[in-house]
């Protein structure tokens, strides 16, 4: 008997269709504000670190679903909407109001099965889940999984690095900002359950751990203020 190959419901041009209206949204959201959008001064609650994050978190939980056999369009269409409210609406109600943006879309664009669009749109509600992951349906894991780790390495201490200008701190307190990306870091590997999730997260903190060293080596008396 040969293996049944599973159609993928989402076709990479609606894809790609579903990345410009997030997109564009993220936009219209920060145009829309009066005052230049919700804390627009802060490079991350900007229109394109936004998408940038959801960009990194689609391929992240891509990359988790394919090795622990989840739904993979299921994962990286909620990846893509997780956050496509997080410019105009508060953080405690972003994600059920991403939801409902991601529901109408997809029961408006395309034919897509309504347990397709049930299963992203309970992942996009609960991808801020806080309690043990464990307890959650896969695809839901690999989305609160992948969100987790996106800033859990380089990318995390580059940002943490860019905030330094904005708090007009000096270079010598990079390590201890850098000590911060490593400790939320550790926290991020603590929740996860996935052994791909174990890996990505293992390799994002080495990387993480060497810059510390790095500075730390490099410019006298850093290693006093970590």
């Amino acid at each position: 008997m040969g293996v049944e190959i599973k159609e993928s419901p989402v076709g990479d041009a609606e894809f790609d269709e579903m990345a410009a209206f997030v997109r564009d949204y993220l936009e219209a959201s920060v145009e829309n504000e009066d005052d230049g959008g919700r804390m627009r001064w802060y490079p991350w609650h900007s229109a394109e670190y936004r998408f940038t994050h959801i960009l990194n978190v689609v391929d992240i939980g891509e990359r988790i679903a394919e090795r622990t056999g989840a739904d993979v369009d299921v994962v990286r269409v909620a990846a893509l909407f997780h956050d496509i409210a997080k410019l105009e609406a508060d953080q405690e109600t972003h994600a059920e109001e991403g939801a409902r943006i991601a529901r109408k879309y997809l029961e408006t664009h395309g034919d897509f099965p309504p347990s397709f669009v049930d299963q992203v749109t309970e992942a996009v509600a609960r991808h801020s889940y806080q309690d043990d992951l464990e307890d959650l349906p896969l695809e839901i894991r690999c989305l609160v999984e992948a969100d987790l780790l996106d800033k859990a390495g380089a990318n995390g201490a580059a940002l943490m690095l860019l905030r330094m200008g904005y708090e007009a701190r000096t270079h010598v307190d990079a390590a201890e900002m850098v000590d911060r990306v490593l400790e939320r870091g550790e926290d991020a590997a603590a929740r996860v359950e996935s052994d791909a999730a174990e890996s990505i997260a293992h390799r994002r903190l080495k990387r993480v751990r060497w810059l510390k060293e790095w500075l730390e080596e490099e410019v006298p008396g850093m290693d006093a203020r970590s």
